[in-house]
């Protein structure tokens, strides 16, 4: 056992004791889910994946989500799954995690090619997607793979007092 770790209680027992930026709910393993999608409507699914994902971080966990971060969620999972599904032949795959109070977002797919986010144009109509997942998100980053790429993003759970709609950043 580990000694940095313990506590002993009134009647001498031993208790564990939670490091800071630990959750000892978890019993120090990840939430996390994992989703393959091929069908001909991926987006609706993953949107409703994402959903289900929080609700279950709240229900089962008793980690707060705010309504913030389950739009915010909602919103960059299918922004992304919709790049994945029209750019890229193939299946795409759909990664959610909890962690550093944060849902972390991550989209595998099997076009090498990472998307470009482009300039601020209020005159041009739809492909505002990236713009809007970038501004939105705590990070983001793109990464070539062996095969395809994988798009990775984080929405903070907890909401920001000033308003910001990247939620409160830690």
């Amino acid at each position: 056992m580990d000694l940095d770790h313990v506590a002993q209680d009134e009647g001498g027992g031993v208790l564990p004791v939670v490091p800071e930026n630990e959750d000892f709910t978890l019993g120090g393993r990840p939430i996390l889910s994992a989703l393959a999608f091929a069908s001909d409507e991926p987006v609706a699914e993953a949107r409703r994946a994402a959903g289900d994902f929080l609700t279950e971080v709240q229900a089962v966990h008793g980690i707060p989500v705010s309504d913030r971060a389950m739009g915010m969620v909602q919103l960059v999972v299918s922004e992304l799954v919709t790049n994945a599904y029209k750019y890229a032949p193939g299946p795409c795959l759909l990664d959610l995690e909890i962690r550093d109070g944060a849902v972390e977002i991550s989209v595998w797919d099997t076009e090498p090619t990472l998307p470009v986010a482009r300039a601020a144009d209020p005159g041009r109509v739809g492909q505002h997607g990236l713009e809007i997942v970038i501004g939105v998100c705590r990070s983001f980053e793109m990464l070539r793979e062996p095969v395809g790429k994988r798009i990775k993003a984080a929405v903070v759970l907890a909401d920001d007092p000033g308003g910001n709609p990247a939620g409160r950043l830690m």
